[in-house]
């Protein structure tokens, strides 16, 4: 749906009034951005999409929440605000599922990995650095995420999953760690394809 042809105050504003029409018109608009967000937190296209269903839910319930009038840019603002919601739902979504952490660990022959000293970032993708995001334990990629791709501090991050600062921090350095060996695998196997 094209943003700009669109009456985002009309619609939210249907969506008040609980008007199927305008619901179903926000999901179209919203749907690949909240789509996008939720997928960054599992490892399954099928898992993203019931957030992105639970996140829906609970923007339309609580959409007479939303102040309409109060930004000049009401489609950047709902934005963000649905944003907030979708992060709240994955993260609910991991306490649910994960509530006592475990972590994955690599296969031991990826700790064995030669050590090379060419960066190459620079060869990797946009879709191969979020499959190998994807990679990662729930706890590492959730921790990950909220830090280094939201901007959480760790302790919004202690607060938001139930840990402690200390797991939020071992839990990233782990999950870079991770991050930087299952890239480095992945570069070698290129070299030599």
């Amino acid at each position: 749906m094209d943003t700009v042809n669109v009456n985002i105050n009309d619609v939210i504003e249907r969506c008040c009034a609980n008007q199927r029409g305008g619901q179903k018109e926000l999901y179209i608009l919203l749907n690949d951005y909240a789509f996008k967000i939720c997928y960054r937190y599992t490892n399954k296209a099928e898992e993203a999409e019931e957030l992105v269903s639970e996140g829906f839910i609970k923007l339309f319930k609580n959409i007479g929440r939303f102040e309409v009038n109060r930004y000049p840019d009401t489609i950047s603002a709902l934005k963000g605000w649905f944003k907030r919601i979708l992060i709240n739902t994955c993260i609910d979504a991991y306490r649910k599922n994960h509530n006592n952490a475990y972590h994955q660990q690599l296969a031991d022959d990826s700790s064995n990995l030669q050590d090379h000293s060419a960066s190459g970032l620079d060869m990797l993708s946009y879709k191969e650095i979020i499959e190998a995001i994807r990679l990662l334990s729930p706890s590492y990629r959730t921790v990950f995420n909220l830090f280094v791709i939201e901007g959480m501090s760790h302790e919004q991050i202690s607060e938001q999953m139930g840990i402690s600062v200390g797991a939020s921090k071992s839990n990233l350095s782990k999950a870079r760690e991770n991050l930087r060996k299952i890239l480095q695998k992945k570069n070698s196997y290129k070299a030599y394809a």
